[in-house]
């Protein structure tokens, strides 16, 4: 009898659900967007309730075409969850309802708090423990604020009422019926609250931040049989739970990056480099992240450098819902090639502030270079160029800081579809850009993590063979991009917010 996976993405926009045979191919998949909240300046928030709903959508529809394909449910044989990483959730340990909204990884709210820490010389211990920077992009802060701010939730908290935890976390509770409390060390090594050395959540951050250790989730392999869903709460689903990950570790694993040296980058929301350090983890000195990239049932630990990009697909998304300009990300590509360049227009989509290599959570988003001549057309073609852009700076740093010098790129996500953008990092990086065939990686990451979890594939190394590439881009003249210009307008944005 065939088996498949049906893996679950909880992502920053919305819930993508795919089911996976044995060979790697995704044979069905759902999705659906959640709404977005943005209460305040730099503040953006989820709705637990429109996530799980997301969940069910998207993997129901998943379901579905799996069965209307002669497939049936009792063929799935585990599932695997990848996650938006460092989203704060909180919710009542009986009812599973959310105790307030989650704060999303983009969020801002705490950049002054993080200021303040760090001229206290608070940073370089934490740096120490955690391979991560003080900045609100972090889980700790996040629930440092709703510690200081929000006393009725803080109180359920510490009674033990309400439990803490990441997107995996929760959905985990939801799907087994409240019964564990789990997450993995790939999203664990997301929150300043877990130490490095000893793979733990570590009692002097928690005491830092003020977050008491019992609400936090015992932290599990990222691969092998850690819970069970219930099929009163899942869609009439009895299968084991055999795969975590934070998204961007668990598409590495969907490329098959599971050795020392490979690399890859998704072009999702935001834009993820990640390198694989094997088993050490190696610190930087400036703008990269060392983070966890699984946990294996054994305990032993495999790491990587991250460079993080915060807006990257979400600035087309802006073009879409906040301008009006286009009426699908798809057509930002169409748009863009009407014009041969940017006319000099340059936009740096600092929505939510810069992540590496500048890590300023007060600047915010800049066009400049408008003349009366600029078109939709232009400003189609600056956001392309600002990812494109966005991506070599991480890049020139993993090899200016981490000594890592890559070949190629092996690059996923939905932006990636775009072969105009491909061509443009390839030109810019003057490496060839491979795009993998299955752009949903982070997705196909959870599957295969949750196969290799049940025995379906034998081990990790395994998996080389399952990635497939739908085309490379090679370096060439096709379009110049003006670094030292970019450069210049990053700067200008800088600081913006706390200016004023």
């Amino acid at each position: 009898m065939p088996r498949f996976v049906l893996a679950i993405d909880a992502g920053t926009t919305g819930v993508t659900a795919l089911i996976v045979d044995e060979t790697g191919a995704v044979t069905s998949s759902g999705y659906l967007e959640f709404d977005q909240h943005f209460p305040g300046d730099g503040w953006v928030e989820h709705d637990l309730g429109d996530i799980w709903a997301a969940t069910l959508s998207a993997a129901g529809a998943a379901l579905e075409t799996h069965e209307a394909t002669g497939g049936r449910r009792a063929d799935i044989a585990a599932l695997g969850i990848a996650n938006q990483r460092e989203t704060v959730c909180f919710w009542d340990r009986e009812t599973l309802g959310a105790a307030r909204r989650a704060i999303v990884w983009q969020d801002r709210r705490t950049a002054s708090m993080c200021e303040e820490w760090r001229e206290a010389g608070r940073e370089p211990r934490i740096v120490a423990l955690t391979g991560l920077r003080l900045d609100p992009y972090f889980s700790g802060t996040k629930i440092a604020w709703v510690r200081e701010h929000d006393p009725s939730t803080w109180a359920q908290v510490e009674s033990g009422r309400v439990a803490i935890g990441t997107v995996d976390s929760y959905l985990i509770a939801r799907m087994t019926r409240g019964l564990f409390h789990i997450t993995d060390a790939s999203n664990a090594s997301r929150t300043l609250l877990y130490d490095l050395g000893t793979g733990q959540w570590s009692p002097e951050l928690c005491d830092l931040f003020g977050v008491p250790l019992e609400a936090l989730p015992e932290i599990v392999a990222s691969y092998g049989i850690v819970a069970r869903t219930d099929p009163t709460t899942f869609l009439s689903l009895n299968v084991p739970i055999s795969g975590i990950a934070g998204d961007q570790q668990a598409a590495l694993v969907g490329q098959a990056g599971t050795s020392k040296g490979s690399a890859k980058c998704t072009y999702g929301t935001g834009s993820f480099l990640l390198v694989h350090t094997g088993g050490e983890a190696i610190t930087s000195g400036n703008g990269l992240l060392t983070t966890v990239a699984l946990q294996h049932p054994d305990g032993e630990r495999d790491f990587a450098l991250e460079g993080a990009v915060f807006i990257t697909g979400a600035a087309v998304q802006w073009l879409r819902d906040g301008l009006g300009i286009i009426t699908t990300a798809a057509e930002i590509e169409v748009l863009a090639a009407c014009v041969p360049d940017s006319a000099g227009v340059i936009f740096v989509p600092a929505l939510t502030g810069l992540g590496a290599p500048d890590w300023d959570p007060n600047a915010r988003g800049l066009i400049i270079g408008i003349t009366r001549a600029t078109t939709a057309a232009h400003l189609a073609r600056a956001t392309l160029e600002a990812i494109a852009h966005q991506v070599a700076d991480l890049v020139t740093l993993m090899s200016e800081e981490g000594g890592v010098h890559l070949p190629s790129l092996a690059v996923d996500g939905g932006a990636a579809s775009n072969d105009l953008l491909c061509q443009m990092q390839a030109d810019v990086l003057g490496v060839p850009v491979d795009r993998s065939e299955q752009l949903q990686t982070t997705g196909l990451g959870a599957a295969l993590l949750a196969g290799v979890g049940i025995g379906m594939w034998p081990s990790l190394h395994e998996l080389a063979g399952i990635r497939k590439s739908s085309g490379v881009f090679h370096p060439g003249a096709h379009h110049t991009l003006d670094r030292q210009s970019w450069r210049t307008a990053v700067n200008l944005c800088r600081g913006w917010a706390s200016a004023r």
